[in-house]
């Protein structure tokens, strides 16, 4: 009987491990198999692109010319955009609005591609096509003087040659009569014009004074457009001139820097203007100097704009836009064509020279000008 309870003790004690035992290996391998839900991609939909090209009408469909444009783009589903324009890199944004300037001239096709992204980073795209028209801007402004503030010129775009060229250069090469100076005298800026003021008076030795300003260790360039609004001096034995150097000109001295004679007048030949080059290979007193001459009669009485368009192969004098002579070498070697480097402005009125005398009744005249743009 002792026997008998003792087993059926054991059997139930059994029973119980091996129920725990299935519990254990049932909550265990729950567990292993248990795999995370994947978030749901979401894709966006119904992309659309509007593009508006600024000042687009009937008579400008391609717009205004200042090459603005607004892309507009809106999808269901999606939290940002992205544009390219070409091949240019993709610009991202939340708002779907998008600005860009075309700066290409002339009358161009883009191709503007939008892209429309989801908050689970999945995306569309499309494109279009967009004719735009750039106005050609031509040249920009880069340098100019106009004159408005009375007294002095302006000392950061303006310096002066002083004297009379003595000792190294006695009448500046010319057999010139006056001494320079920068006394108010001879220079100043009154009622909005430049007056550069030649004068018949003893001084520092000389009969005659005036004033040559230029911008050298200023202002220089190369290449571009020079415009000088300008009324000269009258009389017999005036010399005034817009012109100018080669900024290497102590380098490498003249005319290895080359000449640029804009504008030349002698009042002895009152009605013809000149212009004129000077190279190493035609200068001064060459039989082939390059001269270009004009008539003006009403040169002292009215304002006429003179002119100078400089390129790489060619410069060009115009008066009041109208080209009158042109220099273009068929070679263009450091002989012919010196005119690679930069050059300053000059402006002056000279009295005298070795060619021709001065009118013994003459007492003062006057250049006046009105302004002097740059372009480029």
């Amino acid at each position: 009987m002792k026997k008998y309870k003792i087993e059926k003790m054991f059997k139930k004690m059994l029973y119980i491990i091996q129920i725990a035992f299935v519990m254990l290996l049932s909550c265990s391998g729950g567990s292993d198999d248990t795999t995370p839900e994947q978030p749901k991609a979401i894709i966006p939909t119904n992309l659309a692109l509007q593009i508006v090209v600024s000042g687009t009408n009937s008579s400008n469909p391609n717009g205004d010319g200042s090459g603005s444009i607004t892309c507009n783009a809106s999808a269901t589903n999606a939290v940002s955009y992205g544009f390219k324009i070409g091949s240019e890199a993709e610009v991202k944004n939340t708002t779907g609005i998008f600005n860009y300037t075309c700066t290409k001239e002339g009358l161009n096709d883009y191709i503007i591609t939008v892209f429309a992204y989801s908050s689970s980073n999945n995306s569309i795209s499309d494109f279009k096509k967009v004719a735009v028209f750039v106005t050609e801007k031509g040249p920009q402004l880069i340098w100019s003087d106009e004159f408005n503030t009375n007294g002095a010129p302006d000392v950061t775009k303006w310096g002066y040659d002083l004297g009379n060229g003595c000792p190294t250069n006695c009448g500046w090469g010319n057999g010139e009569k006056e001494f320079y100076t920068n006394r108010t005298d001879n220079v100043k800026v009154e009622n909005g014009v430049l007056k550069i003021i030649a004068k018949k008076e003893n001084y520092q030795g000389s009969e005659y004074t005036s004033a040559r300003l230029l911008t050298k260790g200023k202002f220089d360039f190369t290449y571009g457009r020079v415009d000088v609004r300008a009324k000269l001096p009258s009389g017999a034995g005036t010399w005034p001139a817009i012109w100018m150097l080669g900024a290497n000109i102590d380098a490498v001295g003249w005319p290895a820097c080359g000449e640029i004679d804009i504008m030349e007048h002698w009042g002895y030949n009152p009605t013809f203007i000149s212009s004129a080059t000077h190279t190493p290979s035609c200068s001064g007193g060459c039989a082939n100097t390059k001269v270009g001459e004009t008539t003006i009669t009403d040169y002292a009485t009215q304002f006429h704009v003179y002119s100078l368009e400089w390129t790489e192969t060619e410069l060009k004098f115009l008066i009041d836009n109208v080209v009158k002579y042109s220099y273009k070498p068929a070679v263009r070697n450091s002989s012919t064509w010196p005119y690679t480097a930069p050059q300053f402005l000059i402006l002056n009125v000279a009295m005298g020279g070795s060619w021709f005398s001065i009118d013994p009744n003459f007492t003062e005249s006057v250049m006046e000008v009105d302004y002097v743009k740059v372009y480029q």
